[in-house]
């Protein structure tokens, strides 16, 4: 008798139900932990330009003329990060998330010249 080698069809279906079981659970986790590394890298950019925001007005006693620093190269494709209120004795930095991150919980994250944090679309400890 010669016996069959190989894998029949109800195997192969098997198979083909565990790998997409298993890509529904990896593929939104993965998503979202890229989402979560892009947040806290506009978070990060954030911190800095609030430091040299202080940097500067320790300087020159005036936020005016300060300019936004160089980490937004590193975000650009996912956040636009932005610097207001300048001439007012404060700042207010934000980041707003754009492309595929514009569907991302938080939303918008603010940050002002006293420390305060804010995001537009979820707790502040959960964005922050």
């Amino acid at each position: 008798m010669n016996k069959q080698k190989g894998v029949n069809l109800i195997e192969l279906m098997i198979v083909v139900v565990i790998v997409s079981i298993l890509a529904a659970i990896a593929i939104p986790s993965y998503t979202n932990s890229v989402k979560k590394t892009r947040r806290n890298m506009a978070a990060g950019c954030l911190q800095a330009q609030a430091q040299y925001l202080e940097r500067w007005r320790t300087s020159k006693m005036t936020y005016v003329g300060a300019t936004a620093q160089g980490c937004q190269s590193e975000i650009l494709p996912f956040y636009t990060v932005t610097i207001s209120d300048l001439a007012s004795g404060s700042f207010t930095a934000t980041a707003v998330p754009t492309g595929g991150q514009a569907d991302d919980k938080c939303g918008t994250l603010t940050l002002d010249e006293t420390g305060l944090r804010a995001a537009s679309g979820a707790a502040v400890s959960a964005c922050w």
